[in-house]
């Protein structure tokens, strides 16, 4: 016998607000900015799949409603994924000139 579930925004939510919250943990209790910057797109993929699910959810059958969120979600995922670049960029040329990417040691970016 098969079960089918609903699954509903809730669900999504839920989902999201998990990753949210293993992002805020990584940011607040790791020092490594790697992993730092690793959580931040966790909270970044968090609220894409709130706005997708809320634009899913509660557009009805107003298909432009959904595909707003989505370009939204899109917009969201470039500008994350130049950030990551930008970061990353930062983060070897940190590690290069000092030899470690932890932030607490990290007071003075000039050497």
């Amino acid at each position: 016998m098969s079960v089918f579930y609903d699954i509903t925004v809730s669900h999504f939510l839920v989902l999201a607000a998990a990753l949210f919250t293993v992002g805020i943990a990584g940011v607040l209790l790791r020092r490594n900015a790697l992993i730092v910057m690793m959580s931040i797109e966790l909270m970044l993929n968090a609220a894409n799949i709130t706005v997708l699910a809320f634009s899913r959810g509660f557009a009805g059958n107003n298909h432009e409603a959904a595909y707003q969120g989505q370009a939204f979600a899109l917009t969201v995922i470039a500008i994350a994924a130049a950030e990551a670049a930008v970061g990353l960029a930062i983060v070897v040329t940190v590690f290069r000139t000092r030899r470690h990417s932890d932030i607490d040691r990290l007071t003075m970016l000039k050497n």
